[in-house]
């Protein structure tokens, strides 16, 4: 179908003036084919990927519907994440720019209750919604639907997949039955049809598939790869490739931890970005990302939804995709603004039928390529050293200072290649020593998102917490109305089980609430903590064996005391000091002894928690038993 011009849409002056403003003159293929039924007021349901324009394409025929004169709720729009909504709300608010009278407001877990509620006072004509949020409004008795007359469901099929099918029949239940209901969605998965053919009236089906399926200007490889070599490939693919701006694509949240917690004790400056992290802390990521503080995001789909960098330069589909779609909606954050980019995809055992499916459904070819080995990274390395040295030489009207040394050397018999050469192999060492102190980590098996059974932690929580997003409104209710304990020790939507663990504010072990000074942690026992140990011998513990070791991201460099470890990991944990051995401090990692009996129970307590500010990744010392 060809794609229309706005004004031949016949929509309002207004609303056509603030199109014109954002720059817009066609229609994309979904708006044409699906704005003109829905002006009509016909159901609909309309198949499109982020970055269609899918918004505007119902954005507009609601607006176009809506009684300034009315200040009740006229139309109600469903979203599966914050982010989401807000994207959604601040799309409408662009095409309301002249249209008076007319007020949207999101309404999401994460912010105020009381703040929506002041607003809703005053009258709202559109919500953007959450569906957990939304339920505690209904019964709240705070959003009436009784003057509702179109409904949405945007990313229908997300909404689905993260266990809100029950919330959306009873939204869709309370709405009057004379109504214009519309499903977008990116796949159309047999539940979405169920509910289609149960609450839709004669719907029009509109399908368009993505223009940029196949992106000429992104490289698309991928690796067969056992599951415990994916953390070691994807680290050499960045150290080989050096990208400016990278995305970690991984399936559930606890992946994502797990992975960023595994970089960052690698050296690596990768955050998280998921459905349990908090508003303020998904913020804070994505401003970093923007700005190039940060160079590596690792994220699920749903929270990725939403992000506009133009300067990605790699995707890392470190999990398959499970939908051939969301291969392309990942792929496509990459190559923007007619720039090239890579992207990588990691296949494990039968997973490569997937990589066929993947390239009928493109109709392009995704290149099969072997792993960077150790070799080729140390190759680069070496020619990046190189480099250096050659930029350091440069004209070489600075190294007249040095000719002192050089000629001392050479008055005892040394030539120039050897002096050259020692000095290499001095940088080289101490290049080596800074690259190599760390031990090696215990490698997880991402294909069971990184569980371990460890006396149940991760699995008695794991349904509940792998649905994500707006999940965690529902828990609001049991808590009372958006109670509060501390300053943002919230019990509803901003408890992150994998993300920055916040009670209180940032729980700051020697900040505040110090268990280095006050408590004579610090300076009076560091002397019991090994403090005379060999520091180049990480296996040898010196203790029986009833300790095993464990390996901290933070040392000394990190203006850590061996004393707040021990008080931040006895206080997280609830362990006894009597069950915490020798503690080894280096400039930049620590390794702590702990009984064996309760070393499960400090690691899962102690991940993504911080230390003075220091967000710390723990895990088994390479020489556990």
């Amino acid at each position: 179908m060809e794609t229309l011009k706005f004004e031949d849409l016949n929509l309002s002056k207004e609303v056509t003036k603030a199109v014109a403003d954002l720059g817009f003159e066609e229609a994309t293929p979904i708006q044409s084919q699906a704005i003109p039924f829905l002006l009509e007021g016909r159901d609909l349901i309309g198949q499109a990927q982020t970055g269609t324009g899918k918004t505007a394409a119902f954005g507009i025929p609601v607006i176009e519907k809506m009684d300034p004169a009315s200040k009740h709720t006229q139309a109600i729009v469903l979203c599966p994440t914050r982010e989401l909504a807000i994207q959604v709300a601040e799309g409408f608010s662009d095409l309301l720019k002249y249209k008076k009278g007319i007020k949207v407001l999101p309404v999401y877990g994460g912010q105020s209750i009381e703040r929506q509620l002041m607003t809703l006072r005053k009258g709202v004509q559109i919500i953007i919604a959450t569906p957990g949020r939304l339920m505690d409004h209904l019964e709240r008795k705070t959003i009436k639907f009784d003057n509702v007359h179109t409904v949405v469901l945007d990313e229908a099929d997300e909404m689905l997949n993260m266990g809100f099918r029950d919330d959306i029949e009873s939204i869709l239940k309370q709405v009057p039955k004379e109504r214009q209901t519309i499903f977008f969605s990116a796949t159309m998965p047999k539940a979405i049809l169920e509910l289609s053919k149960k609450y839709l009236n004669k719907p029009e089906h509109v399908k368009v598939v993505h223009k940029e399926l196949t992106v000429p200007n992104i490289q698309q490889f991928y690796y067969e790869l056992k599951p415990n070599m994916k953390l070691e490939v994807l680290t050499r693919l960045i150290d080989v490739n050096n990208p400016t701006l990278s995305l970690v694509f991984c399936n559930t949240k606890r992946t994502v931890d797990g992975l960023v917690a595994h970089l960052k004790a690698r050296g690596y400056s990768g955050e998280a970005l998921h459905g349990d992290l908090k508003q303020s802390q998904r913020d804070r990521v994505m401003d970093k990302f923007r700005s190039g503080k940060l160079d590596l995001l690792v994220a699920t789909d749903v929270a990725a939804r939403g992000i506009d960098v133009d300067d990605i330069d790699a995707v890392f589909n470190y999990d398959m995709p499970q939908d051939e779609e969301y291969y392309v909606h990942r792929i496509g954050r990459t190559a923007r603004a007619g720039r090239n980019g890579q992207s990588h995809t990691f296949v494990v055992g039968k997973e490569f039928h997937k990589i066929k499916d993947i390239e009928r459904y493109t109709k392009t070819k995704i290149l099969r390529k072997d792993a960077p080995s150790s070799e080729d990274v140390a190759t680069l390395r070496t020619s990046s050293f190189l480099e250096e040295i050659k930029k350091a030489i440069g004209d070489g009207s600075d190294l007249k200072k040095y000719d002192t040394y050089i000629e001392k050397l050479v008055a005892e018999d040394f030539t120039s290649y050897e002096i050259a050469g020692g000095l290499i192999k001095m940088l080289i060492k101490s290049t080596e020593v800074e690259k190599n102190d760390l031990p090696a980590i215990k490698e997880y098996d991402s294909s069971s998102d990184g569980r371990r059974d460890r006396k149940g932690g991760d699995r008695k929580r794991g349904r509940d917490r792998d649905r994500g997003g707006d999940r965690g409104d529902r828990r609001e209710r049991s808590y009372g109305n958006d109670r509060s304990y501390g300053n943002e020790k919230s019990y509803g939507s901003e408890r992150s089980y994998g993300g920055e663990k916040s009670y209180g504010g940032e729980k700051s072990y020697g900040g505040d609430k110090s268990y280095g000074k006050d408590r004579s942690y610090g300076k009076d026992r560091d002397r019991s903590f090994g403090k005379d140990k060999r520091k180049g011998d990480f296996k040898k513990s010196g203790s029986n064996a009833n300790m095993v070791r464990l390996f901290v991201n933070v040392g000394k460099k990190s203006k850590v005391g061996a004393g707040d470890i021990l008080g931040a990991i006895a206080g997280e944990s609830g362990i006894s000091g009597s069950q915490i051995g020798a503690i080894d401090m280096y400039d930049k990692f620590t390794f702590v002894e702990v009984d064996k009996k309760v070393a499960d129970t400090v690691v899962e307590s102690m991940h993504n928690n911080t230390i003075k500010g220091n967000k710390v990744a723990i895990d088994f010392a390479k020489d556990r038993d």
